[in-house]
């Protein structure tokens, strides 16, 4: 039978029923899964609440009576609460009670923090101790959800001490903990003022916000969201004081603070606090009343309020969901797409269809996925990009959710994307791929190798770029551009189509918990393979879109990318912090500018080609002394690579985390050896599809590079603006890099022929009155700086080997010089010949050049047996093809006919047949071929040509 506590009579309380300790903690200790924390039956979504700090009884105990505890912890768990967050080490008694009543504890662990805890190594010692003291009191206790190893360092502290320091100090702090309790969870509890500091090492990641405004909070939850990275996030304070902003307010606030926090994704939070009792510094705290309950337990309004919140965690089930199409592409895929499908069998989401496209495969892929409850379509091996079409045309949801046949997606995948495409008018979004656990020790090093599935954001909110491996998309939105480019067979469709989304106007979402597990390589081999193919894909998207690479042939970002782990290790050690003036800065943010020009082009694949550069040079210094300079080059160049290796591999982190040290060792070592690798894979993909350092324009025509002028009359008026953008149209159409000219500079387009050589363009206009201009166009060659950096010492080390007398040595440069010099002259004159044939396309579309137009215009009409209907029809479609009109009108009239007033229509340009049927430039028989008219006459026809 259910028992009834009742208060005593010292102490009034809300009597709740208790059926007793009928959810008892599992036996499974927490661990880290993905976004969230799994207690091995399950997600623990963490609905905590905090408990104390009280005033110590008369032994010091922090806490109030065992009895009093018993009974909070149950009103807790009978509200929905599954978590406690004490700010002291709690007794084990407490602890057997939050077991007893299905609760789990984040346990604080206090150290002087408010204090220079660093000024003397004794006291950071004694800290340690202590820490591990704590630790030691509870561990292994299977109430113990994860210890916090601190909770808010003020940031004058942290300012005074320096970030690096402290990060450093806390780190020891969580090695110390796991050396007391190693399968536990450690954490450390920042708050906005200390956001900027960097701690990978955490289990995941803790924040205290108070946001009273949902637009605010909402906005700041995905800052920390980025922040956490693919780690779980937990705010471990929300609340709001009922003293100062009435009980009602309170309870609203943090009703819509309990839903937004689950909605945006994070693993938990802790409502501060559980009671109005609070003692801090030695003393009661009266003026603030922060609790669910007031000092006499009695519930307040947002009691009830967040319990009603907590029972729809992490969203209501019943609330209306749109359908949804997952679509699984896959080739030669057996090896993995069971627990794919296994995965997408077990999404917790009522209204969803799972389609599998087996793109040819030649194992037992098909028959696999034929043992789930999936469609299965089966064609010939067409590519990635023609399979994801295939499913696109199969499915019938309004959201098309894409994965690959190696990933496995979250339980909430789709729950959190549909949630996000109903908050949001984004086109497409994306989130985290997360290398899973148990995948073998070389699979791990490959997760922290670069290469793998990046994220690209513009925002904390807003993606460039989102993997194909965990996107979804607005159904209509995805055809409107007409679906994937088949052209890509086996990478690179992810990024082509984030870019004509983008080039259409539409934006792009990140979601960091609809994440899925995405396995990575388990070979040498098979990563090697991976990353040729990556090199080929970045060779097809700069031909598709030559103007966003640079001029050695890599991704103008236009975001920050995530996941790359070499990159964020440099930009840690590069970053620097805003405080504020005199610290006083709420939210004090970590800024990271771009590396530095030799930090990007030293892990760039061409770096390497300076590398083989600098050693065929010192092996000429054998002939040529001087030549020899080039081996500490050599050496440095080698040896820049090798430390960012190894830089990169100390940033690695492994799930599995081999206890011996050879067994680490070898991880870390296997780590850096890929990271030197992947560059060189890349670059064999890169240079075997014609993305080399010396590549140039695919137009086959040339033009002579030197400066030229042209211009351009038109009888027409237009704004320059206007001008410009259509000569930068006609450049774009060739698929030729544009550069537009920026604020401070004196010419409105750079054209790149290739790495070494280009095209600038700059334009005036003279106004000669009604409506009348003349446009005056300089284009002139320009060497890159690139060019000019690598042929003036060439060009001076050929000299002095030709004057030395050393033949071998002289011969090699001076070949070297004039390649070099011929290939910039080639570029030069291929983008050369694009501007002037754009700018001759141009001048046709502004109807220039009035002497043209000087010749006598023939009007033709068809003789009387046509019927009208089949002449204003043909006519209608010469109006439709027709792009600007010439400041001319014909006059077409037909006597004999139904139509009563002459059909006008603009006289065309003559590029297109039918419309130069309408002018002199064509016969009259041309119009008679083009219209299939039987007779033209040209003689018997009444017209009029009139100045528009």
């Amino acid at each position: 039978m259910p028992r009834v506590i009742e208060t005593p009579l010292d102490q009034p309380f809300q009597t709740y029923t208790w059926d007793g300790p009928t959810a008892p903690l599992p036996a499974f200790m927490p661990a880290i899964e993905g976004k969230f924390i799994s207690t091995g039956c399950g997600k623990w979504f963490v609905r905590g609440v905090t408990y104390g700090t009280f005033r110590p009884d008369s032994e010091g105990l922090d806490y109030p009576s065992a009895d009093i505890v018993e009974r909070d912890f149950a009103a807790m768990w009978h509200n929905g609460f599954n978590t406690v967050r004490t700010y002291t080490v709690p007794p084990r008694w407490l602890l057997d009670c939050a077991q007893r009543n299905g609760l789990r504890v984040l346990v604080g662990l206090p150290w002087e923090q408010h204090i220079d805890f660093l000024a003397d190594e004794n006291r950071a010692a004694s800290i340690i101790v202590r820490v591990r003291e704590g630790v030691r009191a509870c561990a292994a206790h299977p109430a113990v959800l994860a210890y916090a190893v601190g909770n808010e360092i003020p940031a004058s502290i942290v300012r005074w001490l320096g970030r690096r320091r402290v990060e450093n100090f806390i780190k020891r702090l969580c090695i110390a903990a796991k050396a007391e309790d190693p399968e536990a969870l450690v954490t450390y509890v920042n708050y906005p003022s200390t956001e900027y500091l960097v701690l990978p090492f955490l289990d995941f990641v803790c924040f205290n916000v108070y946001l009273e405004s949902e637009e605010r909070l909402e906005s700041y939850l995905a800052r920390l969201q980025n922040i956490a990275g693919d780690r779980p996030l937990v705010l471990a304070e929300v609340g709001l004081d009922s003293r100062r902003n009435g009980t009602h307010a309170q309870a609203s606030v943090l009703a819509s603070q309990v839903r937004n926090i689950f909605s945006a994704g994070c693993a938990g939070l802790f409502v501060f606090s559980w009671t109005d009792e609070w003692h801090r510094g030695g003393h009661d705290i009266e003026d603030w009343d922060f609790g669910l309950t007031d000092r006499l337990r009695n519930p307040k309004p947002a009691l009830q309020a967040v319990s009603t919140a907590l029972d729809s965690v992490p969203f209501a089930i019943t609330r209306e969901w749109p359908f949804v199409s997952v679509v699984i592409c896959t080739y030669n895929g057996s090896r993995t797409i069971r627990d794919c499908l296994d995965g997408v069998g077990r999404l917790n989401y009522p209204r969803y269809e799972v389609i599998v496209v087996d793109d040819g495969s030649t194992d037992a892929t098909a028959a696999i996925a034929a043992e789930y409850n999936a469609r299965v379509i089966t064609t010939r091996n067409e590519g990635l990009s023609s399979a994801r079409n295939t499913g696109l045309a199969a499915a019938t949801g309004e959201i098309i959710a894409y994965t690959d046949d190696d990933a496995r997606p979250d339980s909430h995948w789709l729950m959190y994307l549909a949630d996000s495409f109903g908050r949001s008018s984004h086109a497409a979004i994306g989130g985290h791929n997360i290398p899973p656990p148990g995948d073998g020790m070389i699979a791990e090093c490959v997760a922290n190798a670069p290469g793998g599935p990046i994220h690209v954001l513009l925002s904390d909110t807003e993606a460039e770029h989102i993997p194909g491996c965990n996107m979804a998309f607005r159904r209509a939105e995805l055809e409107a551009i007409g679906g994937f480019d088949v052209r890509f067979r086996t990478a690179g469709d992810d990024v082509d189509i984030c870019w004509r989304l983008h080039e259409a106007g539409r934006t792009i979402g990140f979601c960091p918990a609809a994440f899925v597990w995405h396995h990575r390589r388990n070979s040498v081999r098979t990563y090697w393979r991976q990353q040729k193919g990556y090199g080929k894909a970045e060779a097809l998207l700069e031909e598709r879109w030559p103007e966003r690479y640079n001029s050695l042939g890599h991704v103008r970002w236009g975001g920050r990318l995530y996941g790359h782990r070499l990159h964020q290790a440099i930009e840690r050690r590069r970053g620097f912090v805003y405080h504020g003036t005199w610290g006083s800065a709420p939210f004090q943010s970590l800024y990271q500018p771009s590396s530095g020009t030799l930090w990007a082009l030293s892990t760039m694949p061409e770096w390497y080609l300076l590398v083989a550069l600098l050693a065929f040079l010192t092996t000429l210094g054998a002939d040529w002394t001087p030549l020899r300079y080039a081996l500490p080059f050599l050496v440095g160049a080698i040896a820049l690579s090798l430390g960012q290796a190894v830089l990169a591999s100390r940033e690695a982190s492994f799930p599995s985390a081999p206890a011996l040290r050879w067994t680490r060792f070898k991880m870390y070592a296997l780590t850096a050896f890929l990271t030197v690798i992947q560059p060189l894979g890349r670059l064999y993909g890169r240079l075997r599809h014609g993305l080399h350092p010396l590549r140039w324009s695919r137009e086959a025509d040339m033009a002579l590079p030197f400066t030229r002028h042209e211009s351009i009359w038109s009888e027409r008026w237009q704004s320059p603006e206007e001008r410009l953008t259509l000569v930068d149209a006609m450049l774009r159409e060739v698929r030729i890099s544009v550069q537009p000219g920026g604020h401070f500079d004196r010419w409105d387009f750079a054209i790149r022929g290739g790495t070494l050589g280009a095209v600038r363009i700059r334009m005036a206009s003279e106004e000669h009155g009604g409506g009348k201009q003349l446009l005056l166009f300089k284009c002139w060659p320009r060497l890159s700086p690139l060019a000019l950096a690598i042929m003036a010492p060439v060009t001076l080390s050929a000299a002095g080997a030709v004057a030395a007398g050393s033949l071998i040595s002289g011969t090699a440069l001076t070949l070297g010089t004039v390649a070099f010099a011929f290939r910039a002259l080639q570029e030069c004159g291929a983008a050369m010949a694009v501007v002037k044939r754009s700018l001759s396309r141009a001048a046709e579309k502004w109807n220039v050049k009035g002497s043209e137009h000087e010749h006598p215009v023939e009007i033709v009409e068809p003789a009387a047996e046509i019927y009208d209907e089949i002449l204003i029809s043909d006519l209608s479609v010469l109006g439709a093809h027709a792009s600007i009109a010439a400041p001319y009108e014909i006059r077409i009239g037909m006597p004999e006919k139904k139509v009563s007033t002459p059909l006008t229509l603009p006289l065309f340009e003559a590029t297109d047949s039918r419309v130069g049927a309408a002018s002199s430039l064509l016969s009259p028989y041309s119009v008679e071929r083009e219209l299939g008219l039987d007779h033209v006459g040209s003689t018997d026809v009444t017209s009029v040509v009139e100045d528009r």
